[in-house]
């Protein structure tokens, strides 16, 4: 055994219900918004079996089971409980890879990778979730010759599972699975298989490497061929940021072009925010706004290397005529603000983006204003200060979510 991976079981669901024990042994499920408009984010045990999954109506899972319960996400208690179950997998091995808030995974050392070690190891991680971080927090564990295999093997069995998928047996147990139960083979790829006379998980493994790069379109295929016959994965490469932005759907209420300018503006300091405590400078912004009945239209500035609010905004400002002009000002169902073209350094070097308008001090004062603010924020709460709007306006958006690619750091819920 090389990998042991590890994903936690219904999370967001399992926190509600370790944090509110009223809601243990109930069907919960765990949604953005208190509407039957929305879908649901997560689901307990309970409520997986009547069908309710990530994605489920809530009008539709209410008909399926008229026991559910809604609850309101809480996206920071779902980083702080990521952070303590890290910390207590940390207790019994090192963790190699956060591979998403709920899953984890771990290269094992020469000691660890004979199988009665590994399970062992697996055993004890359980345990000590349940006695230290909540009983009602529990995982799945597959233990596996590379990290894509040691994903599926804890797939395998939920909740609770510990499966074992030896590089000598296999394919084994990956015969059960249908083609779809593998990650990296969606609606898009299937089609393709099945092009490719590929329908069963015997076909698959059977495949030639060759048959697989045609069905992906290129290397990727190479790659999937060598993880699912167990094989080293390329997965585990450090990444370099290369971008910090964010994105918001907006409510009826915000689509009207004022409000959605002002929601791009808080999004943007929210970015510029993170940009400073990561100690990176951008020289790109980016905007795209995406109309309520049409399509996409986007902008974006090259500037010399800034992190400073105030510059950013004045871009932005820019940006967001020259984008509503081309929407023909027509209410926005959805804003996105990225900041790329990322440079690391310290961050007094930073130059200005209109010399002709400002001087050197005048410069220093508002780099240092935009580090006062993010520590007001930080001590006294999300949008205490704020540049160009008043709080009550963006209360309704301004929280910080968990997205599928990247998990918030806990300063995230102060900016």
């Amino acid at each position: 055994m090389d990998w042991l991976f590890l994903d936690l079981n219904s999370f967001f669901a399992s926190v509600e219900q370790q944090l509110q024990p009223e809601l243990r042994g109930r069907p919960v499920a765990v949604v953005p918004v208190d509407t039957d408009a929305t879908c649901a984010i997560a689901a307990s045990h309970e409520a997986k079996k009547f069908g309710i999954k990530t994605g489920t109506n809530i009008g539709e899972a209410r008909r399926r089971c008229p026991e559910l319960i809604t609850v309101l996400a809480n996206h920071d208690q779902y980083v702080e409980f990521h952070h303590k179950v890290l910390d207590e997998i940390d207790r019994h091995f090192p963790v190699h890879s956060i591979c998403s808030i709920d899953e984890m995974a771990c290269k094992l050392d020469a000691p660890r990778r004979r199988l009665d070690a590994a399970v062992d190891l697996a055993k004890h991680i359980k345990r000590g979730l349940r006695e230290r971080v909540g009983e009602c927090i529990t995982c799945s564990i597959g233990l596996a010759p590379n990290r894509f295999l040691g994903k599926v093997a804890s797939d395998m069995q939920k909740p609770d599972g510990l499966v074992v998928l030896r590089a000598d047996e296999l394919p084994g147990r990956l015969l059960e699975l249908e083609l779809r139960d593998l990650p990296g083979i969606g609606r898009r790829i299937e089609p393709r298989l099945h092009a490719c006379g590929i329908h069963t998980m015997k076909e698959l493994w059977d495949a030639e490497r060759e048959v697989l790069h045609r069905a992906w379109g290129g290397v990727c295929g190479d790659r999937f061929w060598h993880a699912l016959h167990g094989g080293p994965t390329e997965d585990d490469q450090p990444v370099e940021k290369r971008t910090v932005g964010h994105s918001h759907v907006l409510a009826p209420e915000l689509r009207t072009p004022p409000q959605a300018g002002i929601v791009a503006r808080r999004l943007l300091l929210k970015a510029a925010s993170r940009l400073r405590r990561m100690k990176y400078r951008a020289t790109h912004l980016h905007l795209s706004v995406r109309a309520e009945e049409g399509p996409r239209f986007e902008s974006q500035a090259k500037f010399e290397p800034v992190c400073d609010s105030i510059a950013l905004a004045r871009v932005l400002a820019e940006l967001w005529q020259r984008v509503m002009k081309q929407a023909r000002w027509q209410r926005v169902k959805k804003v996105s603000v990225t900041l790329f073209g990322l440079e690391a350094g310290s961050l007094p070097k930073q130059m200005e983006l209109f010399p002709s308008l400002i001087d050197e001090e005048t410069r220093a004062r508002r780099e240092q204003l935009s580090r006062i603010l993010d520590k007001i924020n930080q001590k006294r709460g999300r949008d205490s200060v704020v540049i160009g709007f008043t709080p009550d306006t963006v209360r309704t958006f301004s929280g910080t979510k968990i997205a599928f690619t990247r998990i918030p750091d806990r300063e995230e819920f102060r900016e």
